[in-house]
């Protein structure tokens, strides 16, 4: 007898084809692995089950010519994880990123991502990747305000109109039915324009561009921001919305008032203190994760003393009903999401499920035992 492996190859057409823009199935599939995290039925890298991911760091200035220099959003990357409840599966996400990409007529970042089966080792599918990140990140922040935004929430505001952030508002106009607007504010005003044609017709929602990001966040009831590139917003506490859930999905500054403040809930904070860690540990410091991570100016302040991390909360927790969610109208609750590989895991789990039982993909021989009989 002899025995074969085989696993599924899903380009992007077919990912798409197997319901990777399913907005609704996404954001219950995430919030489902909300609670497993919230339990503990997960496994991420390192030794402390935390890591989000294995990085190749570039400097300014290195030795050889052709190594890659460091540059905005620039970076490869492996996240590996695995879910357990009814995924109980592994997944990795490996991607290279370079905002050049977009010179170029390409993603910023560029995915595959693969499952493998928990006790073999075996992989299960290949995919085309972006679609699954960019959803599974849009859904994210649906589902922090599923749990998190006030009620009767009005006013969605979005700080930066780029794909991620489309995701994003996609997704909490999908969880908030109290919304009668979005305010959309870009760096590029003409673009924010045709983004926000495009967004209305996808939402069933009015958008109002404008010039000023106080004006933005000032009348918002919830504030999705997604930037990219060396610039990044800062927000001014005075033009913080009382009640107001601020979603960081990218990068942002915060004055030294609004994190002392207002309440601060995680994804999952231990894995970005694993960040601080590779931050201390680099030759430039804590600067090396300032710029591109959404905890980054955080961090520094745990780092420098300046912030106590252990009243940080994580949404996992809320979500599985070990900690209080949204303690009154008035309360401001900053966000910070980092990017969970398990998020990957699950979306590309249910994508390759529904891939199965639909026809979808092809099948591609891997290993056959019968050649080690020839």
């Amino acid at each position: 007898m002899s025995e074969k492996l085989e696993l599924l190859y899903l380009k992007e057409e077919e990912v798409i084809e197997a319901g990777v823009l399913n907005m609704d199935n996404c954001i219950s599939t995430i919030e489902e692995m909300f609670r497993l995290i919230g339990k503990g039925d997960y496994i991420m890298g390192g030794p402390n089950r935390n890591d989000h991911g294995l990085m190749l760091w570039f400097n300014e200035e290195e030795p050889f010519e052709n190594m890659p220099k460091a540059g905005p959003d620039r970076r490869f990357m492996s996240l590996i994880a695995y879910l357990g409840g009814e995924f109980d599966v592994v997944g990795n996400k490996w991607y290279g990123s370079n905002i050049e990409n977009l010179n170029k007529g390409l993603p910023r970042s560029i995915h595959t991502f693969t499952l493998n089966d928990k006790d073999t080792g075996a992989p299960l599918a290949i995919m085309a990747g972006n679609l699954v990140s960019s959803a599974r990140t849009g859904a994210v922040p649906g589902v922090f305000s599923k749990h998190l935004a006030k009620k009767n929430s009005k006013v969605l505001g979005a700080i930066g109109g780029g794909a991620i952030n489309q995701s994003c508002i996609d997704a909490i106009t999908t969880t908030v039915n109290s919304l009668d607007k979005v305010v959309l504010f870009d760096i590029n005003v003409e673009k924010g324009k045709q983004i926000a044609q495009k967004l209305e017709e996808q939402i069933k929602l009015p958008v109002e561009v404008v010039d000023d990001m106080d004006e933005c966040m000032s009348q918002s009831d919830i504030v999705t921001v997604a930037t990219s590139g060396k610039t990044k917003p800062e927000f001014k506490e005075e033009s913080i919305k009382p009640g107001a859930l601020i979603i960081l999905t990218g990068a942002a500054g915060f004055s030294d008032a609004s994190y002392q403040n207002h309440r601060v809930v995680a994804d999952m904070w231990s894995m970005h203190e694993k960040w601080l860690e590779d931050g201390v540990s680099h030759p430039d410091g804590i600067s090396s994760i300032t710029s591109w991570t959404m905890s980054g100016q955080l961090l520094e302040k745990v780092h420098n003393g300046e912030y106590d991390s252990s009243k940080i909360d994580d949404i996992g927790d809320i979500i599985a009903g070990e900690k209080e969610g949204r303690k009154s109208d008035d309360e401001v609750i900053i966000c910070m999401t980092g990017g969970l590989p398990t998020e990957d895991v699950a979306w590309g789990y249910k994508v390759y499920q529904n891939a199965l039982e639909n026809n979808i993909g092809t099948k591609l021989p891997l290993w056959d035992s019968s050649y080690l009989m020839k």
